[in-house]
C-alpha cells in the first residue's frame, strides 16, 4: 500500500490553488470599520498624538482604505510613533505589504528580529514581531502585527493562510497592519522595549474597538 504521506505536498498545493482562485474570483466584498479609525490612539500614555500624513504616492502604493500615523512625546520625554493601516478588502494586487520588506530602507538596516508577547484584554496573550534597526548612530525598536476578523497574528504564513481561508469561507478579507516604532536613546534598548511593550496590548484593544466584528 502506497504511503499516503507522499500525497500531502500535492494536497496542500491544490488546496492553496483552489483557495487563491476563490479569493481572486469571488472578490470578497468590502467590510467597513465598526468605528472611526481616527479615534484610535488619540492619546497614548498621556501623550497626545500629532498626525503625520502619508505622502500621496506612498498611500497609493500602500493601498490602504484608511490609516493613522502619529508621533508622540510623553511628559517624561519618551518618543514613539504609531501606524495603523486598514484594508476593507484584500485581493489580487491589493494586499498588505509586509513590513519585513519595507522596514529596511532610507538607510535603516535590521540587526535583530524576534517574536515577543504582550497582554491584551480582548485577545489574551498575543504574539508580535520585533525588529531592531540601525542607521549610522541611530537605533530603533519596531513592533508590528496583523489584526482583523477576530484575531491578532504575527506569523505571515499563518496570516496569508487565514486570509485565503476567510475569503473562501466567509467572503471577508478585511485586516489592519499595526506598527509601533520607538527610538533607542543612549543605547538603552531595554527601555525602548519596555515602552513599546507598554503600548502594544492597549493599542491592540483600541484597534479591536473599531474593527468589524467577526
Amino acid at each position: 500500500m502506497r504511503n499516503w504521506h507522499s500525497w500531502l505536498p500535492g494536497i496542500f498545493l491544490v488546496s492553496g490553488f483552489v483557495l487563491n482562485a476563490s479569493l481572486v474570483s469571488r472578490r470578497a466584498g468590502t467590510t467597513p470599520l465598526a468605528g472611526d479609525l481616527q479615534s484610535v490612539a488619540v492619546t497614548v500614555l498621556g501623550a497626545e498624538g500629532v498626525d503625520q500624513p502619508v505622502p500621496e504616492q506612498e498611500a497609493r502604493v500602500a493601498g490602504f482604505t484608511d490609516y493613522i500615523r502619529r508621533n508622540y512625546i510623553t511628559s517624561d520625554g519618551e518618543e514613539f510613533s504609531i501606524y495603523v493601516g486598514y484594508y476593507d478588502e484584500q485581493r489580487q494586487g491589493k494586499t498588505i505589504h509586509s513590513p519585513r520588506n519595507c522596514l529596511p530602507g532610507a538607510g535603516w538596516d535590521p540587526v535583530g528580529r524576534s517574536v515577543v508577547h504582550a497582554d491584551s484584554d480582548v485577545h489574551g496573550r498575543i504574539a508580535l514581531n520585533r525588529y531592531e534597526l540601525v542607521n549610522e548612530d541611530r537605533r530603533a525598536i519596531v513592533y508590528y502585527w496583523y489584526q482583523g476578523r477576530g484575531r491578532v497574528a504575527q506569523n505571515e504564513y499563518v496570516v496569508k493562510y487565514e486570509l485565503l481561508r476567510d475569503a473562501a469561507l466567509l467572503g471577508r478579507t478585511e485586516e489592519a497592519l499595526v506598527r509601533i516604532v520607538v527610538p533607542v536613546i543612549a543605547d538603552n534598548v531595554e527601555a525602548a522595549d519596555r515602552l513599546a511593550m507598554s503600548i502594544a496590548g492597549p493599542l491592540a484593544d483600541d484597534v479591536e474597538r473599531v474593527l468589524p466584528p467577526l
